[in-house]
């Protein structure tokens, strides 16, 4: 593959080994300038915050932004689009630290047909990754992230009612949502959408969405809506039912094995079917809305 766009990301207080794999597997993708700015909240100490610094500095990589304080819904969008700026023009590749890309077709061919559809984005779908039980274990990185979480599922679509879809490119001109959901009057247009192995349901993330969800509730964190802590509430609300587990046994969220070296057969129908259809949810007070069934 030619060489990729430049890498526009925002990193937290990840593994340090996450971290590392992650500007791995985009440097075999090709990318050979990484844009990225860091944002630690008050909980993470200063160890854990040089543990990640290193891991970037190791890679030649001079942090863009160094942010300390309260997560609030747009910290993440300010600190990006200040790198995007500083990426310059033409096109970026955009991903969080948990996110994997798996391009179903190469690279320069998406690029291509973007560019010809004059969309300004390629979008991507979320492939949530679960350990094989479900339980939330730590990855055993002797072992590496595809065999420590071997299953793939739409969790995020099915079962916490979020916005599965992803810009995983865009282009300069393009104005991208919080979160890289979505990009104002640019819909992505490439079939199948890029698959976006995400590796967030790791040791530790119940402790990050109780936080989520307290901090948001309280005040302490600023949200533009409601969304973010719903979702949080709906995986603990889950996980309380489950034992503490991610269930790999609900029929609204098949499972499967799954690599990132390869796009399962399945795919295309189903992720297509899932962004040319997804709409968000209704809330339960506007008028029209459906009282929701309770969470899996």
């Amino acid at each position: 593959m030619t060489s990729s766009p430049p890498m526009v990301a925002v990193i937290g207080p990840v593994e340090p080994e996450l971290l590392d794999a992650w500007i791995s597997h985009y440097q075999g993708l090709g990318v050979t300038r990484f844009h990225l700015a860091f944002h630690f909240p008050d909980h993470a100490g200063v160890i854990a915050r040089e543990r990640v610094l290193g891991v970037c500095r190791r890679h030649g990589i001079v942090p863009g932004e160094i942010s300390v304080g309260p997560w609030h819904e747009d910290t993440n969008t300010a600190l990006r689009d200040a790198q995007r700026d500083i990426a310059g023009p033409g096109w970026h590749l955009i991903a969080d630290s948990d996110e994997f890309h798996a391009y179903p077709a190469p690279l320069p061919e998406l690029l291509a047909s973007a560019e010809s559809a004059g969309t300004g984005t390629i979008g991507g779908l979320m492939l949530d990754r679960i350990s094989a039980d479900g339980s939330l274990t730590a990855c055993d990185w002797s072992r590496g992230l595809d065999a420590s979480y071997p299953l793939g599922g739409f969790l995020t679509h099915r079962l916490l009612r979020g916005d599965p879809r992803k810009i995983v490119l865009a282009h300069s001109s393009v104005t991208v949502d919080s979160g890289n959901h979505r990009a104002e009057g640019h819909r992505p247009t490439n079939r199948p959408p890029v698959v976006v192995h995400h590796f967030k349901w790791r040791a530790g993330v119940s402790d990050d969405l109780e936080r989520r969800v307290r901090n948001f509730t309280d005040g302490s964190w600023q949200a533009r809506g409601p969304a973010v802590a719903a979702e949080a509430s709906r995986l603990l609300n889950h996980l309380d039912r489950h034992d503490g587990r991610i269930s790999t046994q609900l029929a609204t969220v098949p499972f499967r094995p799954v690599t990132r070296d390869a796009v399962p057969s399945w795919w295309a129908a189903e992720a297509t079917r899932i962004v040319a259809t997804w709409r968000p949810p209704r809330r339960q007070n506007e008028p029209g809305s459906m009282i929701s069934s309770p969470s899996p």
